[in-house]
């Protein structure tokens, strides 16, 4: 086991993974930018460096500075959690070179699975159901057009090395594919620095369901069931759900072991999560996610399993303590993140926070590293934390998220808590009946 863990990210995933350290025995080195100085992770590691100013790409993703506070701290590991350096593979590789080990994925598997084509090609031959698309890139206009006509409109036009709802166009007719082709290679050049572009069928109206894996160095994979998060806006999860109400055990476990044999044909090593569209009974492969998710702690929920200490576990050499078997869902969670933004326009609310009352309460969790006094940095992601509930059955967690929300204060900064206190009394949300389109047209995006 690791004697040292630095914490190579911020927010409460920084504070999530802290815990996780502290939980196992591990000491932690917070770093951190000027701008976070005064952060709850940062106060309660062991050691903290500051690694740059207030700019992300001069702190947070400064990985000479973030090796350095590797090295004067003593630190054996480093987290990436979500976002930043989690899925770079050139700073895997330079921490590879310094034997400083990667809590995550090889830097082959985080290539192999960041470019969206090779993903896909890959997935397809490992046994995983995908879109209908193209076989690679889509290299002209016309190319574009050819393969559209080949398998009907509309279609979408993807940035293969997008991520995060970005880079991405849908096209409904022949006369919008010349400025939806240029659009997104333009956008795909200046977000990713690769204007490669690929093609899938646009699906009508699918949910979006991720498999959660876990994976040890031998040759042991096993799956942690599924996530619903299709209420999405823009492509940016909002609220998520474990199990979904619309898989059952069959389609689970089918899926489940159709994914787990994958990543044991990969020989993949760590958590991840594959994610898919579903529609009319199918899943498609939509991409791999090779980095702990925002949503995890839903699946902790329904497993009783901690992803991060798994995730520790497996990185620091040591063989999964469960099988399959051990693996059962039991109950029911849902997920709303809360960010710091405007209810109705989704502005960003950075500014102090002059009063925090965090919910409680039996099977009401909050992950979260805000408190009052703090001040919401605009230099970042606007989450500021993640409202879980636990509940034996559905039912059960959408009054207890219900009452949550009604004891959750913040003042200071406008959040989104009021836009879940309205969604969770909406029909769609209240049985389960929704898919990935229908919160955009609830709010009129």
């Amino acid at each position: 086991m690791f004697d040292k863990v630095l914490i190579a990210n911020r927010g409460e995933i920084a504070l999530r993974i802290h815990r996780a350290c502290r939980d196992l025995g591990i000491a932690t080195v917070a770093v951190h930018s000027t701008a976070d100085e005064n952060a709850m992770h940062v106060r309660l590691a062991d050691e903290s460096v500051c690694i740059g100013p207030n700019s992300p790409t001069e702190s947070y993703l400064n990985i000479p500075a973030i090796v350095s506070a590797c090295e004067i701290s003593g630190a054996n590991a480093i987290h990436p959690g979500y976002g930043f350096l989690s899925e770079n593979p050139k700073f895997v590789e330079i921490l590879e070179e310094h034997n400083i080990t990667f809590i995550g994925p090889t830097s082959e598997h985080i290539k192999l699975m960041g470019d969206k084509i090779t993903a896909k090609i890959t997935a397809e031959k490992l046994g995983i159901p995908i879109v209908p698309g193209s076989d690679g890139e889509v290299e002209t206009v016309e190319q574009a057009i050819a393969f559209a006509r080949e398998i009907g409109y509309p279609v979408l036009i993807k940035a293969a090395a997008g991520g995060g709802g970005r880079g991405m166009k849908i096209v409904n007719a022949e006369s919008e594919m010349d400025e939806a082709y240029n659009t997104t290679r333009s956008e795909a050049r200046v977000a990713f620095g690769n204007d490669a572009v690929y093609m899938e069928k646009y699906l009508g109206n699918p949910r979006h369901i991720e498999i959660q894996v876990l994976a040890d160095k031998h040759g042991n994979v096993i799956h942690l069931g599924e996530r619903d998060c299709s209420l999405q806006r823009r492509h940016q999860k909002v609220f998520e759900e474990a199990p979904s109400p619309v898989i059952d055990a069959s389609a689970r476990a089918k899926i489940g072991e159709t994914v787990t044999n994958a990543i044991k044909k990969l020989g993949y090593v760590g958590v991840g999560t594959v994610e898919f569209l579903f529609e009319n009974g199918e899943f498609y492969f939509i991409e791999m996610n090779t980095r702990i998710q925002v949503e995890h702690p839903i699946t902790e929920m329904v497993t009783g399993i901690d992803l991060l200490k798994e995730q520790i576990r497996v990185a620091a050499g040591e063989p999964l303590r469960i099988t399959q078997d051990d693996v059962v869902l039991t109950g029911h969670s849902i997920e709303c993140r809360i960010n710091a933004e405007n209810p109705k326009t989704f502005t960003p609310s950075p500014g102090d926070i002059q009063r925090f009352h965090p919910p409680g309460g039996p099977g009401i969790r909050l992950d979260s590293a805000m408190y009052a006094g703090y001040r919401i940095p605009p230099y970042y992601d606007s989450l500021i934390g993640k409202l879980i509930v636990y509940g034996a059955s559905r039912e059960d967690c959408l009054r207890l998220i219900q009452r949550a929300l009604e004891e959750f204060v913040v003042e200071g900064v406008e959040t989104t808590i009021p836009l879940f206190r309205d969604l969770i009394h909406q029909p769609e949300v209240i049985s389960g009946d929704y898919t990935i389109r229908w919160l955009e047209e609830y709010l009129g995006l």
